[in-house]
Parts: structure tokens; C-alpha cells; sequence
């Protein structure tokens, strides 16, 4: 019999099996606690995360790379400048340095397959006995245990099929990248430099294959932890957010989920082009200005045939010579979403009761 082993895959530092009872942390439970009617309802939803999901982070694409690599290898760090909530900020993003199947040794920044697994751990975070807590010294960190034919499973649900070994690779891209957030003056705020996910324990290669129900656990990144413990999250349709077909349109959807609280009848949200390509960074590949405005018209287009918006109106400003400056989209609620954003906001005030004061029942 082949003896079975572990290995951390981002450091020398040994990621532990977590103990039992950081499965059952009373701040997770407020965290996989969905405020809802039926099992349905619950198996679809998830938690987007204020701060980290307002972060550029997965906005390179695989083809872009490509033409970014140095002597068809190597890529830069990244620095990407965004705001939050009117804070300027800088992103700046180390990428993994992956040996392939090939003998090649490339970079990869993250992108949109890894956020797809990002999301996916996520949720099955949410989940009894999955996710994890710790608050014991010296860790101070969050995780969920996985199969890798569990990951698998959720993402081909969710209209993501991929591979065990795609999903192995963007698990090392996760845990091989890091990135560093500070405000463009220069000052950390506390934020530290972290990979994607800031541990990852896995089975060797060869008992991947013999055993794909093996045990893996992530830990991720300590914004997440972070959010957390503060109720720096809210619940949304992960379900129909993934449902997606562009990564733009479920940029917007996580968008319209932590921003549009007050989204009701007659309530409307102002979307500027400008905004969506200085904090999403996912139209600085196009050439022509018209194309990006393209791109994000068809997002946005995509939202309302899913269901997510009711209605949308367009206002554009130009200046000199007729030169086009910037488009503002006005936002409607479909009324899926506004009975959506009004449960949330109640599971929220909830959790901050429940946190302030644990012992009261609801």
C-alpha cells in the first residue's frame, strides 16, 4: 500500500489539518448562516467580500500574458491603481512562477480560472463542517477542507467544468501569487504582503491520482479572515453570478451586490464607464475606447437577461471636438435582486446583533 503524504506547496512552513472546534466558531456561523426560505435558496447563495472583492486582482487574461511575457517566460509585478469607497489604492501583484508538464518554466498572474476556484472554495466554505475559523495563537486564519472532486464537482455545476489538472494548476497559481495592497500614499494600513491563498496542504501528485476524495485544506488570504470577523461580506446569488458568461459580468454582479443595499422600486445606481475600468481593470486590453464602452454595454446587457437588473439608461458626456468622456448607466433592480439586497441587508443587521451580543436567540 502506498503510503499517503502531505506537502505545502507556497513555503516551507507546515500547514496544519485545523482543529475540530475552528469548525465551529460562532463568528463562522454567522459567516455560513444565509437568511432565506429553502434548501434551494441556501444551496445558491454565498458571500462576497467588501474590500478583497473590490480588488483588480484577477484582471490579466491568459492571452494577454502571453504577449507580456519576457523571453516567453516571465512576467513583471503588476501594479494596478483602483479605488475604495474613494480611497485611492495600489494592487501590486508578484506572479507564480509554475514548471509545466513541458519542462518550461512560465509566470502566471492570476486570472479568470483561478477566480472561478477562489469563488468556488468559497463557497464551499460556506458549508457545514467545510470552513474554518482559527483564532488560536500562533494562527489567525480562515480555510475550507476540500476534495479535489468536490472543487471539481462545484464548479462543473456551476457551469465551469475544468480538469483535475487545471484545477491543481490554478491552485498553485493561487498559492504561488502574491500581492500587496497599500494606499497610493504609500501607507499599509495594517494590509501585509500575502499570497492568493496564504497556505495551501495537499496530497502528493501520485495520490492525487489514486485518491481524489483525499483531503485538501486552503487557507485564504487575511483579508478574508478579516472579513469575517468584521461582517465585511454580504450574502448574494452566487449561483446566478456564476450563471455569468463574461468575467466582467460577474465583476458588476459582486458590485451591485456589496454597493446597490438600497436597491428598491424606483431606487437607481450610477454606474460610470470610468469607475468600472479604473477599479475592475478588465477593459485596459482594449485599443479603442468604443470597444471597452462595447464590452461593458454587453455586461451590463447580460445582467438584465439574467434577471439581475430591470432596466437600464444611458447618458453620455463628450468633450472637445465631440471626443466622448465618459458614459453613466443608471441601474434598475430587477425585482429578484431587490428582494435579494433587502434580505441581506436583514441577515446583516442580524449577524451584528448575534455578534454584539451572542447569547440572545432570534
Amino acid at each position: 500500500m502506498t503510503k499517503k503524504t502531505t506537502k505545502n506547496t507556497s513555503s516551507d512552513k507546515i500547514i496544519p489539518f485545523p482543529a475540530k472546534h475552528s469548525f465551529k466558531h460562532p463568528t463562522l456561523d454567522l459567516f455560513q448562516t444565509f437568511l432565506c426560505n429553502t434548501d434551494l435558496e441556501q444551496e445558491q447563495l454565498s458571500n462576497t467580500l467588501d474590500l478583497w472583492d473590490s480588488v483588480p486582482r484577477y484582471s490579466i487574461s491568459r492571452q494577454n500574458m502571453g504577449k507580456l511575457r519576457v523571453n516567453g517566460g516571465f512576467l513583471d509585478l503588476l501594479e494596478l491603481e483602483f479605488q475604495y469607497r474613494g480611497t485611492p489604492m495600489k494592487a501590486i501583484i508578484q506572479p507564480a512562477r509554475i514548471k509545466e508538464r513541458d519542462g518550461a518554466t512560465r509566470d502566471y498572474y492570476p486570472s479568470a480560472n483561478e477566480e472561478l476556484v477562489e469563488d468556488a472554495l468559497r463557497k464551499i466554505a460556506a458549508e457545514q463542517s467545510q470552513g474554518y475559523l482559527s483564532t488560536d495563537p500562533p494562527e489567525h486564519c480562515s480555510g475550507v477542507v476540500f476534495t479535489l472532486h468536490q472543487l471539481r464537482r462545484e464548479l462543473r455545476e456551476r457551469g465551469h467544468a475544468r480538469s483535475y489538472r487545471e484545477i491543481v494548476m490554478s491552485l498553485n497559481i493561487l498559492v504561488r501569487s502574491t500581492i500587496e495592497l497599500r494606499a497610493s500614499n504609500g501607507d499599509m494600513q495594517g494590509f501585509t504582503v500575502s499570497g492568493y491563498l496564504s497556505g495551501l496542504r495537499s496530497v502528493s501528485r501520485q495520490n492525487m491520482k489514486e485518491d481524489p476524495e483525499a483531503k485538501w485544506v486552503a487557507q485564504f488570504h487575511p483579508l478574508v479572515t478579516r472579513s469575517m470577523e468584521s461582517l465585511g461580506y454580504r450574502q448574494f446569488n452566487y449561483h446566478q453570478m456564476m450563471s455569468h458568461s463574461t468575467q466582467l459580468a460577474r465583476w458588476l454582479h459582486k458590485q451591485l451586490a456589496l454597493k446597490f443595499t438600497f436597491a428598491g422600486i424606483g431606487a437607481k445606481f450610477d454606474l460610470h464607464f470610468s469607475t468600472v475600468k479604473r477599479d475592475s481593470g478588465l477593459l485596459e486590453g482594449y485599443s479603442r475606447q468604443r470597444d471597452a464602452v462595447n464590452a461593458l454595454k454587453a455586461a451590463l446587457a447580460e445582467l438584465k437577461t439574467n434577471r439581475v437588473l430591470m432596466l437600464i439608461e444611458k447618458k453620455c458626456t463628450y468633450g472637445a471636438r465631440g471626443k466622448l468622456e465618459d458614459v453613466v448607466y443608471s441601474l434598475h433592480a430587477s425585482r429578484e435582486f431587490i428582494a435579494e439586497a433587502k434580505a441581506a441587508n436583514k441577515r446583516r443587521s442580524l449577524a451584528a446583533e448575534k455578534l454584539v451580543n451572542p447569547e440572545k436567540t432570534t
